[in-house]
């Protein structure tokens, strides 16, 4: 019985997830509609517009240009994430509809094509006893990288299914493009004080994505997405996303030992070519698609984060038991 307490005193709330799902929530409840709808809208274009200035600030190139000499560790990482990822999921698209239904489409090849995570990424290698230097090379340039070809990704891949309004493109360059290219820029003055205030700015993160999903689902529920779709749907996007990330798992850990890779370097292949980015892709779901398929397009990627934290967790723990690994 004492180790019970123990167990769940282990066992801590994932509180921004909470507050992600709260928002979908309050939205599908009480949606933001007319004047208020257009505020929180132009609000939202304003704090995105500020975490990519933030993002271009923070994101150390100095480990990017340092860890591209490792090119085919990073060749690998980007293959899985530009390539692998975005044809599995385009494929996904393709099936049946009672397989995979069409309205969650646009989300699925959103989510194929962003770039991978930063943190948790390193957070999970070096829980592995992994190359953290390579993954924090490979993550901050899938990022870098990802702020420019996800967009084109998307536009190549979605033109077909006509969800991509006129002027996403334009969208992205002011909310997206712009922003981080001058962040990177000033990144030699404003770089220090802006890692000093890193928690502060992480709350600013979080808090920006929150407001993109309560207004885009907002947007959503407005257009009656939950008349489109159904628990049963929901219960096919995870069974879904659980295939897909058990592929990419599978896929990448092949690919590392057939090529040849140490352990160190296979488990930042797998870790950080499995993951993508719930905080890229909020704010890019936001500048491309219009409102209301933005809410859609993000119920993909929320259930594949969510995913992809617990089996990643377990499976860096497993690396890090291996007795060929070193404290």
């Amino acid at each position: 019985m004492s180790g019970k307490p123990a167990l769940l005193g282990r066992i801590k709330p994932d509180w921004y997830l909470i507050l992600i799902i709260s928002a979908g929530a309050l939205a599908s409840v009480l949606p933001a509609r007319g004047d208020a709808a257009e505020g929180l809208g132009l609000a939202t274009k304003i704090a995105i517009a500020m975490v990519f200035f933030l993002h271009g600030a923070r994101l150390p190139r100095e480990a990017v240009l340092a860890g591209l000499t490792h090119w085919r560790l990073h060749l690998t990482i980007f293959a899985a994430t530009f390539v692998l990822f975005p044809a599995l999921t385009l494929g996904f698209t393709r099936l049946p509809a009672w397989i995979s239904p069409p309205e969650l489409a646009a989300g699925l090849i959103l989510l194929g094509c962003l770039p991978s995570t930063i943190q948790s990424s390193i957070a999970f290698v070096a829980v592995a006893r992994g190359n953290v230097p390579a993954a924090v090379a490979a993550a901050s340039a899938s990022n870098l990288v990802g702020v420019f070809l996800t967009p084109a990704l998307v536009g190549l891949l979605m033109r077909a299914e006509g969800a991509i309004s006129p002027g996403a493109f334009w969208s992205i360059m002011i909310q997206l493009l712009l922003p981080f290219v001058t962040g990177q820029v000033l990144r030699p003055w404003i770089g220090t004080a802006v890692a000093r205030h890193g928690a502060l700015l992480g709350k600013l993160d979080r808090g920006t994505i929150i407001l993109i999903v309560y207004v885009a689902f907002s947007s959503a529920v407005v257009d009656g997405v939950w008349s489109r779709l159904s628990g049963l749907d929901l219960v096919r996007l995870l069974a879904i996303c659980a295939v897909l990330l058990a592929a990419v798992l599978a896929i990448t850990t092949v690919a590392a030992r057939r090529l040849g890779f140490d352990k160190a370097d296979e488990i930042a292949i797998v870790f950080c070519g499995s993951k993508k980015s719930l905080a890229s892709g909020a704010p890019i779901a936001a500048a491309l698609f219009t409102p209301a398929i933005a809410g859609v397009a993000m119920i993909p990627l929320m259930v594949f984060h969510q995913l992809q934290l617990m089996v990643c967790a377990a499976l860096a723990q497993r690396y890090a038991r291996r007795p060929d690994t070193t404290p």
